[in-house]
Order: structure tokens, then sequence, then C-alpha cells
């Protein structure tokens, strides 16, 4: 298979991700939703299933990174080619971008007739539940290296070889995110995954939305930064142990 080959099913599962990820908040947020009100927990389990989404798509091909945390970790690890993180990175983050603007279009009633910008906002990308940018950069990169460090542990078994999250199978993966996101995701709501914010939030300032807010760019280094950092040191973690 080639590059580009493997760059488009990092970009259709990334897509999936997000549609249904982004899709999941604007059903539990936007006025007038049957979905609205649905709380953490459905939240958390939804994205879950994104992911697990994402991986049955992408995972035969390229082992569904879906994430350039994941991509930049399993590097530095030694257990993806260098030469093909950035090709892969501008997938993912493209596929963010598309999946973003399909839930817009999906919901577009709705952003209409919801007068909280913020709730339009958080259907895009991250807002942190307490605007500390530090301790925010640190939930953001602990909650990533859990992500990498579990996925690079798992991948020593023969049978996992360290290709992405597709390597550990749908529902481990599935498993593996919801934990995080119940545990780990109430300070920052977990990006995790630097296309899964930066691709919608830069849909958020392109798009027609209705008296919508700024795309809060001042905070937008914060869920694209942290994970990077929290990969890289899963990677070290990995190499120092194994």
């Amino acid at each position: 298979m080639t590059l580009f080959n493997e760059c488009v099913f990092e970009f259709l599962g990334t897509f999936v991700l997000i549609l249904l990820g982004d899709g999941v908040v604007a059903c539990t947020s936007l006025a007038k939703s049957k979905g609205k009100g649905g709380g953490w927990i459905v939240v958390t389990m939804a994205w879950g299933f994104a992911v697990m989404c994402g991986v049955f798509l992408a995972g035969p091909y390229t082992g569904a990174h879906l994430n350039p945390a994941v991509s930049l970790g399993l590097a530095a690890a030694g257990q993806f080619a260098w030469s093909k993180v950035a090709a892969y990175c501008v997938a993912q983050v493209l596929g963010g971008i598309l999946g973003a603007v399909c839930v817009y279009l999906f919901y577009k009633d709705h952003f209409d007739c919801t007068e909280d910008a913020d709730a339009k906002l958080g259907c895009f990308c991250t807002i942190p539940a307490i605007r500390n940018k530090w301790r925010n950069f640190f939930c953001e990169a602990v909650a990533t290296w859990l992500l990498v460090f579990v996925i690079l542990a798992l991948s020593t078994k023969p049978e996992t070889p360290a290709i992405g999250m597709g390597s550990l199978g749908a529902f481990p993966v599935t498993m593996l995110i919801m934990a995080i996101g119940m545990s780990l995701g109430g300070a920052t709501g977990y990006a995790i995954n630097p296309a899964r914010d930066l691709g919608p939030r830069i849909a958020h300032a392109i798009l027609p939305i209705k008296d919508k807010r700024d795309s809060d760019w001042n905070y937008s280094w914060v869920p694209v930064l942290g994970p990077v950092v929290g990969g890289l040191v899963a990677a070290l973690t990995f190499i120092i142990l194994f």
C-alpha cells in the first residue's frame, strides 16, 4: 500500500471519529436536540465508540493512529517510520476539519436556535472547566501519556505489533478512551489528540455559524502541544522500561 493510500484511510478514520465524537457533543448540548442534557457519561461512551468505528475503518490498513500524538509517539519509540509522520498528521487534521463541517451541516438548525455561543464552540473543540493554561497543559499531557503508553506497552506482545490503536483491537481501545474520559476528562474535556481539537477549531473559525464567538485561539495551543508532549514522554517511558 502506498503512503497516499495510507493517508486516505487515516483521513477517513479521523473523519468518522470526529463526525461521531463532535456529533455526540452537539446532540447533548444544542437547543431542541432530542439528546440535550444527555450528560458526561453519554459523551465519554460515544467518544469511545467513535474511536472504535475509526479503528474498524483504518485499522487494517494503517493501524488507525487517527491522532498526531500517537503517530509521533510511535515514531519516537522506533515503532513507526518518521518519514510518514508529517503526511499522517496532515491527513488526520484534514479528516478532523471535514468531520466537524459535517456535524455543523447535520445539526445546522440546532446551531441556529442555540443562543449559548460557548455551547456551539464546545461542539467543535475543547474548553477547560477552569482556565489555567499550564495546569490544562499538564492534564492534556498526562492523559495523552496514558493513551500512548498503554498502546506501546500492549504492543510488546507478539500478537499486537506497535502500529497504532488498531494494533490493540477496537474494543480494548474503546475501553481505554472511555476510561480516560471518565477519569481524567473533567478538567479539560480531554482532547488527547491535536487533530481532534485543531481540525474542528479551524472548521469553527471558517463556518458561517450564527452568532458564534471567537474560536478561542489563545487556548488552542494547549490541546495541541499538551498531547504532543504526552506522546513523546510516553515513548521515552516505553524506551526506558522495555
